[in-house]
């Protein structure tokens, strides 16, 4: 049988791979992000102790309009250039796609009730968000992916309307999985809180000028952080919402919704390898193991932010 042995919380800003002066990336940087890079080489340290064969990436900068995408190409070669950030992002990519299992978890989703399609152009350019989270997770590029588009559900409908279909989503995923031959990781590749700044410091690698863009946000981050180190994938799920509307959070994706419904609602502690901030925005490296680890008897203690708060960083 196959199975999903870990899934991971994996943000993309791209300034992580700006940082890490790949010979993909062409513009150069002197350090920076130190934090969330330890991170990410922590988390490649614990993956690499597992056996898997494909990541599947959940990116909310592939964003589509009429339902869910599959990436159907098996292999997808070009240049990316991250559209608020050419200066520190432009990217040669080249990677593999396990197109059959793509096929299969969409023709699930659809059999679910979902919109699915899958992506069949041979010249389609992958979104900067998959390609910042892979190159994070593998910089030598060894496995294939799967790659899902995001849905505005969130923003047509509503997030009630996105966590249901992310829950079947993540069913689809789940099951196919399952019937395979493969062992997989599941990839939600976005941050947490994501209000950032507007103005880009004269050198972007300063790290005397980061920090997280208000407390309000900070406590949110931490109250999410919190019910992942508890085990506590339900109620995670539950707050979902809220978050996301008083953070701007990347979670307005489903990404993270989804890899918690397809781990069937892990009750295992998640491993936080770094919490940091870039451009103001809150980013956690997170991993779950579901069939290794055991749960945690901690609860969390912090109370929900208020909502005055954490909207303007401030107390009325």
């Amino acid at each position: 049988m196959g199975q999903i042995v870990a899934g991971v919380l994996a943000p993309h800003p791209p300034h992580l791979v700006y940082a890490e002066n790949p010979p993909q990336n062409e513009p150069r940087s002197e350090c920076g992000w130190e934090v969330l890079r330890w991170g990410y080489e922590s988390l490649r340290e614990s993956l690499s102790q597992i056996d898997y064969d494909v990541l599947v990436v959940q990116s909310p900068h592939w964003r589509t309009y009429v339902g869910t995408h599959f990436l159907g190409v098996p292999e997808l070669k070009s240049k990316s250039v991250d559209p608020i950030f050419p200066n520190l992002f432009r990217y040669n990519y080249d990677l593999k796609v396990e197109v059959p299992l793509a096929e299969q978890i969409c023709s699930r989703a659809a059999e679910l009730g979902l919109v699915t399609k899958m992506m069949r152009n041979p010249d389609f350019r992958v979104d900067y968000g998959t390609i910042v989270s892979t190159h994070m997770l593998q910089p030598g590029w060894e496995k294939p992916i799967v790659g899902i588009s995001s849905i505005g559900a969130a923003s047509y409908y509503g997030m009630d309307v996105m966590q249901e279909l992310m829950q079947k989503l993540g069913q689809a995923t789940k099951e196919v999985i399952e019937a395979s031959d493969l062992k997989v990781v599941l990839v939600a590749s976005h941050s947490l809180s994501h209000r950032h700044f507007v103005k880009e410091a004269e050198v972007p690698e300063d790290m005397s000028r980061e920090h997280i863009e208000h407390h309000g946000q900070y406590l949110w981050d931490m109250k999410m952080i919190e019910l992942m180190k508890a085990g506590d994938s339900k109620a995670l799920f539950d707050i979902i919402p809220d978050f996301t509307e008083q953070t701007v959070g990347e979670t307005e994706s489903g990404g993270l919704s989804w890899m918690l419904s397809a781990m069937d609602f892990p009750t295992v502690p998640a491993k936080v390898h770094a919490y940091g901030t870039v451009i103001g925005t809150g980013n956690a490296i997170v991993e779950w193991r579901p069939k290794e680890w055991r749960p945690s008897k901690l609860r969390p203690q912090t109370s929900v932010p208020s909502k005055h708060e954490d909207v303007s960083g401030s107390k009325a």
